[in-house]
């Protein structure tokens, strides 16, 4: 395995756990100093908070059953609060609710809604009057939202949602690649309205039908959409790695370049080389274009042309007893345009369980694609910066007790429009190198839950691959110490 982040950290506990009695010797090679990659628990004063991701879509159930296996269940925690804000025109503006993607399930709520102009709020409420397009091209997200309900709303409304979870351009981004969901609502259902209409209602139904578990009101608490676990997404991390093994994991072991040798591949890097009947590279799309630059360079460029942006998020902690000053919700989005910032997480608001003094706890994030002017900044300007925005929109008076500046550089994969036709080409061209698999954020989902779906899927096919080798002493791999079966 090569990378040890949340992808190759649950690739590797599948190929262990998959062996079915012929074991499989893995080995993790991660070239940082801890695993985890994009999840990172950090202290904030006294205070657990999250650096990077903080939950998990729970409708989407890989990282919940992951967590399950590994004796996590009943350690889930849900949000205890929702519904989310946008600042615009000045002012935060709660988002008409119920909604799926941003897009409000019912025209009566958008004509209501005064984040929109009267001309804005008719076109979008309207948006099931207008022609369905029937093409299967590619398009963007921007295009798309623009074409159903209005160019007002794409900036509002939609797109500050949408395409700030990608830290993304919409008119760049691939609709199919990154919600497909919007496609098949406006093709089968002919309206977005009424495809978030009918997900409200699944949602529903499907959390009315779990069974219960976690804390606070559990996973199944109705309508609960995301989810993580008490005390930070560190603990999975550091579950996964008890459940893989010390043994198993190298850390400040980065890997150079990949060569092809007699039966396998060489993996060479600053501590030595290592050979691999099997690699599953769980490396960022640039960092693994360098490491194929030599068995596969057709893959190597493919994967070097797929984009990426750099983020920041500012932790801020205020004094005790200022909780209450944050409005009830999770955050909000900031259209671009509007400030530095691309949004806000409350996460006093939103995970309360583990801060007994009542204290406003905030998460800013800064920079998305073509807009990183904010990173350019040091931490004490980039800090001041993000404080004047928090003060304008909320009643925070008191300086923040305490901060920190966390920078994620090229940290997000942008899938720009014909993202999936090229991850085709890709597929087509790794098969020409039989034993190297690829799994991570740049491919098939950016978040925790897509990544452990598709290292699930990585490593059954490097099991597989696996299976039809010969096999060494009763073991489909020879020893860890000169060996790595699989990767991530």
């Amino acid at each position: 395995m090569v990378g040890g982040g949340i992808s190759g950290l649950a690739a590797a506990y599948r190929l262990i756990r998959s062996a079915d009695g012929r074991p499989i010797d893995v080995t993790l090679l991660e070239a940082s100093g801890r695993l985890g990659g994009d999840l990172l628990t950090v202290d904030l004063g006294d205070l657990p908070v999250e650096a990077g991701a903080d939950s998990f879509v729970v409708r989407k159930p890989w990282a919940v059953e992951l967590c399950k296996e590994l004796g996590l269940g009943g350690e889930l925690v849900v949000p205890a609060a929702s519904g989310a804000f946008v600042w615009t025109r000045g002012r935060l503006i709660r988002y008409p609710e119920p909604s799926a993607f941003g897009i409000p399930a019912s025209s009566v709520e958008i004509l209501r809604w005064p984040g929109l102009s009267p001309r804005g709020r008719l076109r979008a409420a309207t948006e099931f009057l207008h022609r369905v397009r029937r093409s299967d091209a590619d398009e963007s997200i921007g295009s798309m939202i623009s074409r159903r309900m209005g160019p007002e709303a794409l900036l509002v409304l939609v797109g500050p949602l949408l395409a700030g979870l990608h830290a993304g351009d919409p008119f760049r981004l691939s609709v199919r690649a990154t919600f497909p969901e919007l496609v098949s609502w406006e093709q089968g259902l002919e309206s977005l309205i009424r495809g978030s209409r009918r997900a409200v209602r699944a949602a529903r139904l499907a959390a009315a039908a779990r069974e219960g578990g976690a804390r606070p009101g559990g996973v199944v608490e109705r309508d609960a959409v995301f989810a993580t676990v008490w005390g930070g997404l560190s603990r999975l991390v550091a579950t996964l790695e008890g459940a893989i093994g010390a043994s198993r994991i190298r850390l400040t072991a980065p890997v150079g370049r990949i060569r092809r040798v007699d039966g396998g591949y060489l993996l060479d890097g600053a501590t030595g080389s290592l050979r691999a009947d099997a690699v599953v590279l769980a490396t960022p799309a640039f960092e693994t274009a360098r490491q194929l630059a030599d068995v596969n360079p057709e893959t190597s460029r493919l994967l070097a042309e797929i984009p990426y942006a750099s983020t920041a998020v500012v932790l801020f902690a205020y004094p005790p007893r200022t909780a209450q000053a944050v409005p009830d919700g999770t955050g909000f989005v900031v259209p671009p345009g509007e400030g530095m910032m691309t949004a806000c997480t409350w996460t006093s608001r939103k995970w309360p369980q583990e801060n007994p003094d009542d204290r406003a706890i905030l998460r800013c994030f800064v920079g998305r694609a073509g807009d990183e002017r904010g990173l350019e900044l040091d931490d004490a300007e980039l800090v001041n910066a993000i404080r004047d925005e928090v003060t304008a929109a909320l009643p925070l008076r008191a300086p923040p007790a305490t901060w920190r500046v966390v920078r994620w550089e090229r940290s997000m994969p942008q899938y720009v429009v014909g993202h999936l036709e090229h991850l085709s080409k890709v597929d087509a061209s790794l098969a020409r190198t039989p034993g190297i698999f690829l799994t991570g954020s740049a491919y098939r989902g950016i978040g925790i839950a897509d990544c452990v779906r598709q290292a699930s899927e990585a490593a059954v096919r490097a099991r597989d691959y696996l299976r039809l080798q010969p096999a060494r002493d009763g073991r489909i791999s020879g020893p860890a110490s000169d060996r790595i079966r699989g990767g991530s």
